[in-house]
């Protein structure tokens, strides 16, 4: 099996599908491994560090491609991306980050082209597919990245401090949703020192929030059963539901210097909690971070990409913070693409088996055909 990794041409992608560390355990496992010349590079990966790892390094992409079995990228084919799907070998698997739900197009450019595509993001949430939960590995960065920068965005000390001048009191800190990047953000605040609370839907992540030191903010739903899917995310509520929802978040939004927001629904915009009152109602010189801004934002002010202030809060809307981070990014992704490479290929061939459930629920082109949304 030989597997091509390209140089990510999306604006602004740091990261590379693949580290000189997993293609060395790949090779180890009979992979051949062919990288393009400063694929790596801006994650600080160099060429010779992928030659020592046993990899070949292709001066050009259609020397990567040629006879090439699968293709890894971090982020797949944009629509107005043409000539990225065209230089894709006919009949190759693409494994990559695709949005399969909102670029049509490219779906069908792919299957026109024979391209096996699996979308890293479908990775279904079970025992077995664990290891290669991409998008968990990117919400952990997220969660982590998200914290740092909204402790420098703030006009205060995030922990507490004992000086001469007088002790300080440490910052409070509220999470809003305590998913893999909700979890990470409440680590990272504790660790710098946060007075921290959090808040999510599902009842079963009040056990986890506390384990890690933080408040849980309690909320009585009306129906609990339906606030978690099978895949453990948190379900869309009503409209009636989110009003509470918003109600019992205003005063403790209110009081938090730092707010965190990463509250998601799989294929869905993101739920609206913070209201422009509510930012109203915050002190000046407080920060709320929307991690969610990719998908409408969780605050009613969020801009994606852009830090606004509204009534002297600062709103920030990033949308790179996981490439902020593309070394250990790429080393986290590139082992969840090592982990469905050797799931695909156990004895070195490689097989697309669509009764198989991670590449049945992934496989998102196949054989000319879109199966997306099928």
């Amino acid at each position: 099996m030989r597997v091509a990794v390209p140089t990510e041409l999306a604006q602004g992608e740091t990261r590379v599908a693949i580290t000189p560390s997993a293609a060395g355990r790949l090779i180890a496992a009979g992979t051949e491994v062919v990288v393009e010349s400063g694929a790596g590079a801006s994650a600080a990966f160099s060429d010779a560090e992928y030659r020592d790892a046993g990899a070949t390094i292709a001066p050009d992409a259609d020397s990567l491609f040629a006879g090439s079995d699968v293709v890894v990228q971090v982020v797949g084919p944009r629509p107005g991306m043409a000539a990225d799907i065209e230089r894709l070998p006919k009949g190759a698997v693409l494994i990559s980050f695709l949005k399969p739900g909102g670029e049509p197009e490219v779906m069908s450019s792919l299957a026109e082209r024979g391209v096996t595509a699996l979308a890293m993001e479908l990775m279904p949430r079970t025992t077995v597919a664990q290891r290669m939960d991409a998008l968990s590995a990117m919400a952990t960065v997220a969660g982590y990245s998200a914290v740092l920068r909204g402790s420098v965005a703030m006009n205060k000390f995030l922990p507490m401090l004992t000086t001469a001048a007088g002790t300080i009191a440490p910052a409070k800190v509220l999470v809003i949703g305590a998913g893999v990047a909700g979890l990470q953000a409440i680590a990272t605040a504790r660790r710098l020192g946060g007075v921290v609370e959090a808040f999510d839907i599902r009842p079963a992540a009040k056990e986890q929030v506390e384990s890690l030191g933080a408040r849980f903010v309690e909320w009585d739903a009306e129906e609990e059963a339906d606030l978690e899917t099978e895949g453990g995310y948190a379900a869309e509520v009503t409209a009636d539901e989110q009003e509470r929802e918003q109600q019992l978040l205003a005063k403790h939004v209110a009081g938090g210097d730092l707010v965190v927001t990463t509250a998601a629904v799989p294929g869905r915009a993101a739920p609206r909690l913070i209201s422009a009152d509510m930012v109203a109602a915050m002190r000046p010189g407080s920060v709320i971070v929307d991690l969610a801004a990719a998908t409408g934002g969780n605050c009613e002010l969020t801009v994606p990409g852009e830090t606004v202030e509204r009534e002297g809060v600062k709103i920030l809307g990033p949308l790179d913070l996981a490439t902020a981070l593309p070394v250990h990014a790429s080393e986290m992704y590139a082992r969840t693409v090592s982990a469905l490479l050797k799931h695909l290929a156990p004895d070195g061939d490689l097989t697309i088996d669509l009764e198989d459930e991670i590449t049945t629920a992934t496989c998102v082109t196949h054989m000319g055909t879109v199966r997306w949304g099928q």
